[in-house]
């Protein structure tokens, strides 16, 4: 079984940069992961591709040493573990409501006696029934990270409830979803989205567990890791794509190159 280049960094406490990967070309995940960044953001809460194709990329993504960290929607425990059998590393748990809820997630994402996840073993985590099953049990119940999302103020409330359930590796801020749910959509540098980062930092550092948010700059980044942060996620594909078209619009305009943008909100 691939060993977790992240869980093995979250132990020596090293910070872990993940980036979200939207596209489902393959090439695409084979590339981060030759390029050796730490983890791939898979959201399949958001994103309407099927598990079949999820597990080709994440096979694209095995011939490097890149973790793949899945998302399900919330309450999607069987398709939690399938995640897992197609080779995932860990999982995001979107919008945890309290510790009952984080301790269903470790339930099915983890092998008895930590959990009740159902064993195959004919899959790619195993590999393909060629470790023997005690052997795989412990392997994958040491390899595997769980991240639990904290995503609106009745989970905040209970951010250090959450993480101290055993087996959460990592309590992660959505302050997307946190934002909108507080009545401030997008305002990401509001008081009470960073207060939110500080009850969550201090939820983590009282039970010793990581804590992380998505990352908006290398500043922030900075920021972040000096309040405790070890998981962070910066950037996605789809971004980058549209700021390279951005930049080669604004690169040849002036040689006379003419764009209708006229179907974009606000053109």
């Amino acid at each position: 079984m691939r060993p977790s280049r992240t869980k093995a960094k979250l132990q020596r406490n090293e910070p872990v940069l993940v980036v979200t990967l939207h596209l489902t070309d393959p090439s695409i995940y084979e590339m981060v992961s030759l390029m050796g960044f730490d983890c791939i953001w898979m959201d399949m809460e958001h994103h309407f591709y099927s598990l079949e194709t999820a597990a080709h990329l994440m096979r694209a993504a095995r011939v490097g040493t890149t973790d793949v960290m899945a998302r399900p929607a919330k309450g999607e425990f069987m398709r939690m573990g399938r995640m897992l059998e197609a080779g995932a590393q860990g999982i995001l748990y979107p919008r945890c409501d309290d510790a009952a809820e984080a301790a269903e997630v470790v339930r099915w994402a983890k092998f008895a006696p930590q959990g009740t996840r159902g064993c195959d073993a004919a899959n790619p985590d195993n590999p393909y029934l060629m470790m023997p099953v005690a052997e795989y049990v412990a392997e994958a119940n040491r390899q595997t990270f769980l991240a639990v999302q904290v995503e609106d103020q009745q989970a905040l409330d209970r951010a250090e409830e959450i993480a101290a359930v055993d087996g959460v590796d990592v309590l992660f801020l959505g302050p997307g979803d946190f934002s909108i749910l507080s009545g401030i959509p997008g305002q990401f540098d509001h008081p009470r989205v960073q207060q939110a980062m500080e009850t969550v930092a201090r939820a983590a550092a009282n039970t010793g567990k990581h804590w992380g948010c998505p990352a908006f700059s290398v500043d922030h980044t900075r920021q972040l890791i000096d309040m405790g942060a070890r998981f962070l996620a910066h950037n996605a594909d789809i971004l980058m794509v549209q700021a390279g078209m951005q930049q080669m619009r604004r690169d040849f305009a002036p040689l006379g190159f003419t764009f209708d943008d006229s179907r974009l909100p606000g053109a």
